[in-house]
């Protein structure tokens, strides 16, 4: 059970049976009163966001979420399947939970699927992972004129910036939060 002087940013806890993560966080002490603290929470299974104020002396249902180690395995139209690599079961997540990766999400790929009450709510991406180039444009040296960077095309369909000496079929890192060009990968 948390208390309100536990909030704070990134903290995850329970209102009416859903669990809500702390995105912004601000504490006020008026000169008489009570502590006040002002918070925006997100809720983790729909995404939706809405700021509250909590009073010191409130108190919060902790949360019970579990993390496990998943392989993306394949997509079905609307949904994307997930197998967990000790038990072998498989989960189905939809559309919406994955929409902020999928475009880098590569087959048999390891993932951590968050959980709550038995019932799979997010994924979170290794933060790098090694994807082929698939199409990208030749380098034609002393090409200054077109800046430092060039489109390319990789084995998901996803276009990134990638410096002029990547070429077609070379295997690059890509760092999952930002969606960027890290270095080259030796095969």
């Amino acid at each position: 059970m948390y208390d309100a002087s536990d909030l704070r940013k990134g903290l995850k806890f329970q209102i009416d049976g859903d669990p809500y993560i702390i995105v912004d966080f601000q504490f006020k002490k008026p000169g008489k009163g009570q502590a006040l603290y002002k918070c925006k929470l997100k809720n983790m299974i729909t995404g939706a966001q809405f700021e509250k104020t909590f009073r010191s002396g409130d108190k919060f249902e902790e949360a019970t979420l579990e993390e496990k180690e998943m392989e993306y395995l394949y997509a079905e139209p609307g949904s994307y399947c997930f197998m967990d690599t000790t038990t072998y079961e498989q989960e189905f997540l939809g559309a919406d939970q994955v929409e902020d990766v999928i475009d880098i999400l590569k087959e048999n790929t390891v993932c951590t699927v968050l959980f709550f009450n038995d019932k799979a709510i997010g994924l979170t991406l290794p933060n790098f992972i090694n994807l082929r180039v698939t199409q990208s444009d030749p380098w034609a040296k002393g090409d200054t004129a077109t800046g430092d960077t060039k489109p390319a095309t990789l084995e998901t369909g996803f276009e990134i910036q990638v410096p002029p000496f990547v070429e077609e079929g070379q295997l690059i890192k890509i760092d999952t939060r930002t969606k960027e060009y890290v270095e080259r990968v030796n095969e």
